[in-house]
This record gives C-alpha cells, sequence and structure tokens, in this order.
C-alpha cells in the first residue's frame, strides 16, 4: 500500500516537473477559484495572485489553511506551495481565510471585499457554533444578515415563509426554545423591518460589531498542559494570551495581554511566557503535537506583530487606502444619498401616477356606468312607452269591459227587479194559499165534528133499533099466534135513519183543494229555479268586476305581494282568498 502511494506520488511529481505546472482550487467563504502554478511558486506567489483577483490589499489578516491529519495548518509564505503538507492529488485545495482578527473591525477594516470575508466567515463560524453566541443576539444577527442579503423589507415581497431555506441561526439556539420556524422568522423579521436604510456594507459591519464582543470571537483554543500536568486551553486571540479551563471557554482563568509580555521563547515542545514585571512568575506549558506548536507559534508571532502595528503610525500604503476608502464611502454615501432622494421622487411620482390612474379608473368606471344607465334610460324609455300604450289598449279594453259590466249590471238590477216582483206575486199567492188551506183547515174540522155527531146519531140510532127489536121479540115471544121471520124485510129500517149516508157524501166530492196545491207546488218549483238562475248570475258577474277591479288598481307593491302569496312566502294570502261572502237566503239578492 505504501509502496503504491509512494509511486503514485512519484509518477505525479514527474509530471509536475515534465509540466512545470500544478492547478490549485482556492476556496473562499463564498466562492471557488482555481489557478494553474509553477511549481517553483512559493506560497506568497500563489497569495498575492489570490489577492489580485479577489481585489483586496488588506492581505495581512488572511492566509491560505489547509488539513493535516486531525489539525489545521497554514501555508508559509516564504516556502513552497509543494514543500508543504498538503494533499499532491489534483487541484490542490487550500481555503482562504482569515488568519488574525482585528480588534476594532470599524476602524481596522478599510475594504468592503476585506469586510465581506470577515463577515462570511463569523457568521458560518457562530452557526457552526465555534464561537458562543446567546440567543437574542442571535436573531439580531440573523436580522443583520437579512438585511445584507435582501436589502430593506418590503411586505409586500417579504412575506412569511421566505426565510424558510434560510440557515440564520444556530441549531443550538432552534433547539433551546420550543418555537417553531415561523415563530423564528416572525421574530427575526421584526427585527430585520427596524433595519431600513441601511445598505450591505452597513449591515455586515454592524454585524461585526455586535461580534466583535462575543466572548469566543476572533479566539485559536489549543490544548496544553502546565507543569503539573493539568489539562488546560490557551487562547491566542488578538489582544494577548488566554488561559481556559477545558470546559469553560468563555471566562480564561488568565490573561497575558500583548503589551505586557516581554517574550514567547519555544523549546523542545515546552512554551514559556515571560511577562514584562520581572516579579510575576512565568508561565510554562507544553503540547504534546509538534505541528500544533508551530501553529502557536506562528499566531502568536503574528498577532503581536499586528498589535504593535495598530499602535504605530499607519504606513503610507495603509494610508492612502484609507483615504482611497473615505473618498469610496464619501462617493457612496452621495451616490446613496442621490439614489434615495431619486428613489423618494419616484415613489411620489409612482403614487401619484397611481393615483391617477386610479381616477383614470374611476373616471372611466363612472362613464361606463353612465353610459349604462343612459343605456337602461333608454330602454327604460322604451319599455314604459311601450307599457304606456299597452297599459292605454287595457284601459280601453277595460272601459268597453266596465260599460259591458255596467250594462250587464243594469240588465241584472232589471231582472232584479222582475224577480222582486215576481217574488212579491209569488208571496201574495203563498199568502192567498196558506189563507185558502186554513180556511179548508177551518171547514175540514167543520166537517170532522159534523162526521162526529153523525156518527153519535147513528150510534144512538142503532141503539134505539137494537131496543125496538129487542122489545118486539119480547112482545112476539108473548104473542099466542108465531109469525114467520121471512114476513118482516130483513133491510127495513126507521124511516128517522135514511139521512145519514148522504150526509156524508161531501167527503169524497171536492177537488179543488188538491187542484190549488199543485198549482202552488208548481209556482215554487218554478221560482226556485229562477232564483238558482239568477244566483249564478250574479256570482259570475261579481267574478268579472272582481277581476277587472284587481288589474285596474293594481300596483308594484300589489304585484309583489300576490307573487309572494303565489309563491307561499306571504302571510296574508290565505285570509284575503278565503274572505268572499255566502247568500245569506235562497231569494237573496246581496252580493
Amino acid at each position: 500500500m505504501a509502496s503504491a502511494l509512494a509511486a503514485k506520488m512519484g509518477l505525479n511529481s514527474l509530471r509536475r516537473k515534465q509540466a512545470k505546472n500544478f492547478n490549485v482550487r482556492i476556496t473562499t467563504m463564498d466562492a471557488d477559484m482555481e489557478f494553474s502554478c509553477e511549481v517553483k511558486w512559493k506560497g506568497k506567489d500563489l497569495f498575492d495572485l489570490v489577492c489580485r483577483a479577489l481585489g483586496l490589499r488588506e492581505t495581512w489578516f488572511f492566509g491560505f489553511q489547509y488539513d493535516v491529519k486531525d489539525t489545521v495548518a497554514w501555508i508559509k509564505m516564504d516556502k513552497k506551495v509543494l514543500d508543504h503538507d498538503v494533499s499532491k492529488e489534483e487541484p490542490i485545495t487550500l481555503n482562504f481565510l482569515a488568519k488574525f482578527y482585528p480588534e476594532n473591525a470599524e476602524e481596522e477594516l478599510v475594504q468592503d471585499i476585506t469586510q465581506h470575508l470577515f463577515f462570511l466567515q463569523v457568521k458560518n463560524k457562530i452557526l457552526e457554533e465555534e464561537i458562543y453566541c446567546p440567543p437574542e443576539a442571535s436573531v439580531l444577527l440573523a436580522s443583520y444578515a437579512v438585511q445584507a442579503k435582501y436589502g430593506d423589507y418590503d411586505p409586500n415581497v417579504h412575506k412569511l415563509g421566505f426565510l424558510a431555506q434560510e440557515e440564520l441561526l444556530p441549531k443550538r439556539v432552534i433547539n433551546l426554545y420550543q418555537m417553531t420556524a415561523e415563530m423564528w422568522e416572525e421574530r427575526i423579521t421584526s427585527c430585520y423591518a427596524e433595519h431600513r436604510g441601511r445598505t450591505r456594507e452597513d449591515a455586515e459591519m454592524e454585524y461585526l460589531k455586535i461580534a466583535q464582543d462575543l466572548e469566543m470571537y476572533g479566539i485559536n483554543y489549543f490544548p496544553i498542559r502546565n507543569k503539573k500536568g493539568t489539562d488546560l486551553l490557551l487562547g491566542v486571540d488578538a489582544l494577548g494570551l488566554h488561559i481556559y479551563d477545558p470546559d469553560n471557554k468563555l471566562t480564561p482563568k488568565c490573561s497575558f495581554p500583548w503589551n505586557e509580555i516581554r517574550n514567547i521563547s519555544y523549546s523542545d515542545r515546552e512554551f514559556a511566557i515571560k511577562p514584562l514585571d520581572k516579579k510575576t512568575d512565568v508561565f510554562k506549558f507544553n503540547s504534546s503535537k509538534l505541528k500544533v506548536n508551530k501553529l502557536i507559534l506562528q499566531l502568536c508571532m503574528g498577532n503581536h506583530d499586528l498589535f504593535l502595528r495598530r499602535r504605530r503610525v499607519d504606513s503610507l500604503e495603509v494610508q492612502q487606502m484609507k483615504a482611497q476608502a473615505r473618498e469610496e464611502r464619501a462617493r457612496k454615501r452621495v451616490e446613496r444619498q442621490r439614489l434615495e432622494r431619486e428613489k423618494h421622487l419616484r415613489e411620489v411620482a409612482e403614487r401619484a401616477r397611481d393615483d391617477l390612474e386610479r381616477r383614470l379608473i374611476q373616471l372611466q368606471d363612472e362613464a361606463h356606468m353612465a353610459n349604462d344607465a343612459l343605456l337602461r334610460s333608454e330602454e327604460t324609455a322604451d319599455l314604459l312607452a311601450e307599457k304606456a300604450q299597452i297599459a292605454e289598449e287595457e284601459a280601453t279594453l277595460l272601459s268597453q269591459k266596465a260599460s259591458e259590466a255596467e250594462a250587464e249590471m243594469q240588465r241584472i238590477k232589471v231582472t232584479a227587479i222582475r224577480s222582486e216582483e215576481e217574488r212579491r206575486m209569488m208571496e201574495q199567492k203563498m199568502l192567498e194559499a196558506e189563507m185558502m188551506a186554513l180556511k179548508m183547515a177551518d171547514e175540514s174540522e167543520r166537517r170532522a165534528m159534523e162526521a162526529d155527531q153523525l156518527k153519535q146519531d147513528l150510534q144512538e140510532a142503532r141503539d134505539s133499533e137494537r131496543r125496538a127489536k129487542h122489545k118486539l121479540l119480547e112482545i112476539t115471544s108473548k104473542s099466542t099466534y108465531s109469525v114467520k121471520p121471512s114476513t118482516v124485510p130483513g133491510d127495513a129500517m126507521p124511516p128517522d135513519l135514511s139521512f145519514s149516508r148522504e150526509n156524508l157524501s161531501f167527503d169524497f166530492k171536492d177537488t179543488d183543494m188538491k187542484r190549488l196545491s199543485m198549482e202552488i207546488e208548481k209556482e215554487k218549483v218554478e221560482y226556485m229555479e229562477k232564483s238558482k238562475h239568477l244566483q249564478e248570475q250574479l256570482n259570475e258577474l261579481k267574478t268579472e268586476i272582481e277581476s277587472l277591479k284587481l288589474k285596474e288598481r293594481e300596483t308594484p307593491l300589489d304585484i309583489l305581494h300576490n307573487e309572494n302569496t303565489e309563491k307561499g312566502t306571504s302571510n296574508f294570502g290565505t285570509s284575503i282568498q278565503n274572505a268572499s261572502p255566502s247568500p245569506c237566503h235562497p231569494f237573496c239578492l246581496c252580493v
């Protein structure tokens, strides 16, 4: 395996010697670049090439970082690139990162590109939790990151959910609270809306100004041991060296600012920090890894040099850069103010245009409505003219029907008068018949009394006959001679009894009463038929008059009410329909 790898490396080296070039992929925080480098190039040659490609002049903060086993290392500027312990597999990948951090970002970072690269790197370290950030500061920093990316907040554009795919908060903060993504977005958006008017550069600078106050900002941690063998952490940053407990990276146990350190010595994996105050003990520590020791030494030297550089007068290059940056920022500020004025004027013009467009649309709508109203008015006028003509025709027809109804009413009145006279004649005949019937009843009662009297007389005659016969038998029985029954006529009757049959014969000869009763009954039937016919005529006339009356006096409310009644939605239809009069007597003429 080792021989195969060596053979492969030798082959790559041979090819590189033949080609005299190799490819390098440079990874920044927002882009990847590939370069073709010569084999003899040192780290500084590649670094200058990359800085020129980026337009970066504040080069002292940055370097090339690469991975070595379980740690990281930085390309040395005075050493060939291929002589470093980098992977020889092309393209060789190097990370272009900030190696040293400023004490005050606002004062030290001059170029926008420098500020942007620092912003991206610090943001990534906070999200990866390499720099601890409290939850409230995380939300505020996220709002500045959103401002830098999206610009000013616009509620019509930046609606709920527009940050759904963005990584803005550390996972630790998200897991710390029982809050949904929508709730986090609402809080970030609430802060984001307050940053209106800030440019991308302003938002990124505000982000760095907040982040540089975090306890772990810009610190590189390394595991060490003191003389007693206690495990500790060494922190190296722009202000000095700090000693931490392994479990507490926020609060150092002790610190050695750069201005209080006289010397840092390194020999055989042991470091010695010598303070300026000779009375203070020398702090010694060691690290088990040689590459880590070299890295510690590089960071200490670089940070110490920058610490001293900040406190000296700026070089001509830096002064020129700062003057150009001030001019550029002043120009951008003027340009931004001009753009803001133009934007404001454009917004005013757009609002005026929108108002005019709305007014135009309103006027067009009013014109359309007026035109529609005119068309409806013309249609209504035509319809009303047609209805007027129809109403006039209906009025003429109704007038004719009214005349006919009047004539019919006159005829009915005449008929009613005639019927009244006939009724009175019939009533007179009925009275006469009743009087005749009373007379006949009296006569019948008188005749009945006479018959009863005759019956009494007949009974008395029969009684007398029986008594005579009885007396005759007595006489005969006493006589000395006998008399034959045949000599005495059996049908012989006393002379005073012969009148009874003749007196009773009048009951069967008087037929005038029967004839009169038949005539009276016949007249009654005829009168009833005439009354029935008259009643039908009156009902028919009433219906015709009622229908005519409704058509003549119908109003829109009547029409609406009738429609409701037909649909069954009116409360009054049934009572009106049932309010029809009924005749009070078979011969009554009232309607």
